[in-house]
């Protein structure tokens, strides 16, 4: 297989397993729900059909005979909850093998054991052959059967009691030329009306290629592909081929800030007024040109959330196994359309929140049936968009985090001295989880207790552009939040100098600029503070924000910029107001991934580089 189609196949089976997932979950909870069985039929009929480009029987035994317990459910038999559950198995089952093919590009060697011992346990309990109840047979002979002296079909003859019979082929016949007689390439599905001990004895000597249940189920033909089947026209592109049409577009805003310099020069010319006149107009119709590309490029980066958010139950479920817990999960806001930097990079974050939910949130069952709550546990993983923004949220009704607790584990690892924990008020308290070396785990497990993991997340989440919030109540339940942006947008910014240094503010926090002289200006509790109309506001200078000199004479007007930071004023000093600028902002990486009060860079006209400041982290 070449890696490009391998590449392709692992994209989609995953976009398909999510959505068979997430169908046969809401299958469980609302059984007669004819639109999430054809959605689930779908994704499985396809996947299957995706398999079939490659070499693995395994996979597709599994997947047809998934299919067809599911065409069987479309055609009228009871939808029943072991049988779902054994579907999500299905499921699961493939994907760790996409997993394992993209690891080492084949499955793991007991791939074709763990896909008979499934597939002998989706025939459904309550449906038989016309003959009546009996024992549903699978035998899957080895290719070199003939070699160890077994003849199938004698051996399937010999069962007593056979009431039904179905030869089929493991691998498709292919070209005759190509045809081995001394392969055997069988699959023997039979119904016997015996019991389950007399069809185990004769066939004894294949136990090993042999699926036994207790009673039978046809197989049912696949449904063929209706045109409802088939949704809307789409193209696939390289995902780096988007990516450096998105780095030339911003390259091409960078280019079109450079012209507001131009236009201003020529205006200085003695004769330059119309001539500035015209280039004004053009320089305002290529900025409405390169916004709109820039936000349909932004557009064309947009992903679904669900393939993402399809990859969790499946981890959900194994980690709680491991722990011995039992959790109720569920994902909400998976049509969420999220820019495919931002989805890329959620993985692993979200991956070690819902770990630590797990693993510290939810309590054993002993525990919380202790506390009065359900033995279940409630895990929840949803998604909506507030603005230009998308909020995450992974919420348990767990046991909480415990200020106190933390501040403890805090001092005790000697992350902080017993006064500065002391002096934290509950909310940072609780931040201090975000501490490199923290953990509050008593051992080691494959889960967690390695004291790494929420100092990353918060570094992950800081490299997107984002921010990281928590809230708890002991006893009660955790929640917390990614904020992050939807997509590239181009942020309007104020550029202000300070020192010799230039810097950037988000121009939507900006109220207005004004000048304060200095009689307006008292000291307040080793600040400042001045007038404006009938509010008292605070005033920082922005030299100590960033640690850069500043040249203030005490009697001179200032200039302020007054900013909104979180639900108050702030008057800002800073030496000038250099002017304003639409920006493709982007977020810090490297060494400075990780660097206080800054929210993003951006170029100017000239080349420089303008960091934007993250004025509500800077004042915090």
């Amino acid at each position: 297989m070449t890696d490009e189609l391998l590449d392709q196949f692992l994209i989609e089976g995953r976009e398909l397993t999510a959505q068979a997932g997430e169908d046969l979950a809401a299958l469980a909870r609302t059984p007669g729900d004819r639109a999430r069985l054809d959605s689930g039929f779908r994704a499985v009929h396809t996947l299957k059909g995706s398999v079939g480009l490659f070499d693995l029987p395994a996979m597709a035994r599994l997947l047809h005979a998934a299919e067809d317990q599911l065409d069987a459910l479309r055609r009228g038999q009871p939808v029943e909850n072991s049988l779902l559950s054994v579907l999500v198995e299905v499921v699961d089952q493939t994907d760790r093998w996409l997993d394992a093919l993209e690891r080492g590009g084949a499955l793991p060697g007991d791939a074709d054991s763990v896909s008979d011992r499934l597939i002998a346990r989706l025939s459904p309990a309550d449906r038989a052959q016309d003959a009546g109840a009996g024992v549903v047979i699978r035998y899957v002979p080895r290719t070199d059967a003939y070699f160890a002296g077994d003849d199938p079909i004698a051996l399937i003859k010999a069962v007593p009691g056979l009431a039904d019979l179905k030869l089929s082929l493991r691998e498709p016949a292919g070209d005759l030329e190509g045809y081995d007689p001394f392969q055997c390439n069988l699959v023997i599905e039979a119904v016997s009306t015996a019991s389950l001990a007399q069809v185990e004895a004769a066939l004894r000597w294949v136990k090993d290629q042999v699926g036994l249940t207790a009673q039978a189920a046809p197989s049912a033909a696949p449904a063929e592909t209706t045109d409802s089947d088939v949704g809307g026209r789409t193209i696939r592109v390289e995902a780096e081929r988007i990516d450096r049409l998105a780095d030339i577009t911003s390259d091409l805003v960078i280019a079109k800030n450079g012209l507001s310099d131009l236009v201003a020069q020529v205006e200085a010319l003695a004769d330059g007024h119309a001539v500035a006149q015209i280039l004004r107009g053009q320089q305002a119709r290529i900025d409405r040109l390169v916004a709109n590309l820039h936000g349909a490029v932004g557009k064309v980066r947009l992903t679904p959330l669900a393939p993402l958010f399809g990859r969790f139950p499946r981890l959900v479920r194994e980690t709680a196994r491991t722990l011995g817990k039992t959790v109720d999960f569920a994902c909400e806001g998976g049509e969420i359309e999220v820019d495919k930097a931002i989805v890329d990079g959620l993985f692993e974050p979200l991956l070690h929140v819902l770990r630590n939910a797990l693993d510290h949130g939810i309590e054993a069952p002993d525990m919380r049936q202790a506390a009065g709550k359900p033995e279940a546990g409630t895990l929840r993983l949803s998604a909506r968009t507030a603005g230009e923004q998308v909020i995450f949220a992974v919420t348990d009704d767990g046991a909480g985090v415990d200020p106190g607790r933390i501040r403890e584990l805090a001092v005790a690892r000697g992350l902080i001295d017993t006064a500065t924990a002391r002096a934290l008020d509950d909310r940072g308290a609780i931040d201090l989880i975000f501490l490199p070396g923290f953990s509050t785990a008593g051992i080691v497990t494959e889960v967690s207790g390695r004291g790494v993991g929420m100092d990353a997340v918060r570094t992950a989440i800081l490299r997107l552009g984002g921010r990281v919030e928590v809230e708890s109540v002991v006893g009660q339940g955790s929640t917390l939040r990614f904020v992050l942006p939807v997509s590239m947008v181009l942020t309007k910014v104020m550029i202000v100098a300070c020192g010799a240094e230039r810097y950037g503010l988000a121009l939507e926090d900006v109220i207005e600029t004004v000048r304060v002289s200095a009689d307006r200006i008292v000291p307040v509790r080793g600040g400042e503070a001045f007038q404006l109309r009938d509010q008292v506001l605070p005033l920082v200078r922005l030299g100590d924000l960033v640690s850069v000199a500043q040249d203030l004479e005490p009697t001179a007007a200032r200039r302020v910029v007054v900013a909104r930071v979180g639900d108050e004023h702030v008057g800002v000093c800073v030496d000038a107001i250099v002017g304003r600028m639409d920006a493709a902002v982007r977020p810090m990486n490297g060494l400075l991934a990780s660097a206080p009060g800054v929210s993003g860079s951006t170029l100017l006209a000239d080349g420089a580089v303008l960091m934007v400041l993250d004025l509500a982290e800077l004042l915090s």
